[in-house]
């Protein structure tokens, strides 16, 4: 079986747990310095009700924690894809770590800086890195 692939795979989830602490320990911080108190929160609130009312920087890290829900769950079935298929080895690997390195310095980027030109940038390479294991999968299945 191709598992060399599965390990980026849970080095991404990783990174997503991480971002989680990240964005609630920034939001935390955020909410206390602007005079927010949950517990008077209307029901049904949501984090995004503190776009409006945190700075942008607060909200920065919680943007890149939905854009790691986003199309990393494309990743993820593309991964377990090769691994099962017994192609996750060699190029395939390399790919999906070249997806995971260009993710995490997107991460980064967007929570420290958030310029959207190497963001855009760091999100353009990270989905033809993308784009190309999905191709190997659709031939691994079919047998091309």
């Amino acid at each position: 079986m191709g598992s060399n692939i599965l390990a980026p795979a849970a080095i991404l989830v990783l990174w997503s747990v991480i971002m989680l602490f990240w964005l609630a320990g920034s939001r935390f911080r955020a909410m206390a310095k602007a005079g927010v108190d949950l517990s008077t929160a209307p029901p049904g609130g949501r984090g995004q009700n503190l776009e409006t009312v945190l700075p942008p920087a607060a909200n920065w890290k919680s943007h890149n924690y939905t854009h790691l829900m986003e199309q990393p769950t494309l990743f993820y079935a593309v991964v377990a894809i090769l691994a099962l298929s017994g192609a996750g080895a060699g190029l395939n690997a390399w790919l999906a770590w070249a997806y995971v390195v260009l993710r995490i310095a997107h991460s980064l980027w967007q929570a420290l800086v958030n310029t959207i030109p190497i963001r855009f940038a760091l999100f353009l390479l990270s989905t033809f890195c993308l784009t190309a294991l999905a191709v190997n999968a659709v031939r691994v299945t079919l047998g091309v």
